[in-house]
């Protein structure tokens, strides 16, 4: 248990209210993590740091819109305040604004899926790695996508942005593993989750994903919730500049 033991760390998870980035902030609290819940609605924010209270773990609710630089200011300030430190850096929040054709995806929606997707990872990192750097320790996790890693004829704009996701992995590995921080990738398959709806929710389409996947179903949240822990943990203390694939083996065969 020792190796999994995250007794005493703080941990800001983005996106935590729901789906994948609710079951890793729950995953955190169980091992023992004080976990700061974060997302654009106060009121799933206090929902969710209350569940988590109420199952013996340790929250707190900041809500943000990681797009505002004066939200991204005020969580890591509250969390500061509540905690004194961050330890564990989980970067979940993504949009997604729009489905189709490369040719046809409007200026405005390209800028914001990089801007959110990409941008605001980089602005977090900015503001989190100095005081891992004075400590000498620190897990940051980027949350990308599978799609990161192949072509897609519908979601061109998200891939871009969660390849990019993958390559500030590997930067940031280059320029700061000598400080004890471990920076790394967590490339989620087709995960069952309100963002991922358009992806699921004809049957005849879940249908064909799940028969194209090995293990022969989609992903739940909580199936990502384990890579989270082992991240951040001492046992996953060597452990850094790779992307996970936790994706019930589609990419292992090229299918999907």
């Amino acid at each position: 248990m020792n190796l999994f033991d995250l007794t005493g760390k703080v941990a800001v998870v983005t996106g935590s209210t729901k789906g994948i980035g609710k079951a890793m902030a729950e995953g955190l609290a169980e091992h023992g993590a004080k976990v700061v819940i974060t997302s654009r609605k106060a009121d799933l924010c206090d929902e969710v740091a209350a569940s988590i209270k109420a199952e013996g773990g340790e929250a707190i609710a900041v809500p943000c819109n990681v797009s505002r630089k004066e939200d991204m200011d005020n969580l890591l300030a509250k969390t500061r305040e509540a905690y004194g430190q961050i330890d564990i850096l989980i970067l979940n929040a993504a949009v997604n604004p729009f489905y189709g054709s490369a040719l046809d995806i409007p200026d405005d929606a390209f800028d914001k899926t990089m801007d959110v997707n990409i941008k605001c990872n980089l602005a977090f990192c900015r503001e989190v790695i100095p005081e891992m750097q004075a400590r000498k320790d620190g897990a940051i996790m980027i949350v990308s996508s599978i799609g990161g890693l192949r072509g897609s004829t519908v979601l061109g704009a998200y891939c871009i942005s969660k390849a990019a996701d993958m390559q500030i992995v590997r930067n940031l590995t280059a320029e700061f593993g000598k400080d004890n921080i471990r920076v790394n990738c967590i490339a989620p398959g087709l995960v069952k989750t309100n963002f991922a709806r358009a992806l699921y929710e004809d049957p005849e389409v879940a249908a064909k994903r799940e028969e194209a996947t090995p293990m022969g179903r989609l992903g739940e949240g909580e199936d990502l919730a384990g890579i989270a822990v082992y991240l951040a943990s001492k046992a996953g203390s060597w452990t850094t500049g790779q992307v996970f694939c936790i994706d019930g083996g589609v990419t292992a065969v090229g299918a999907g």
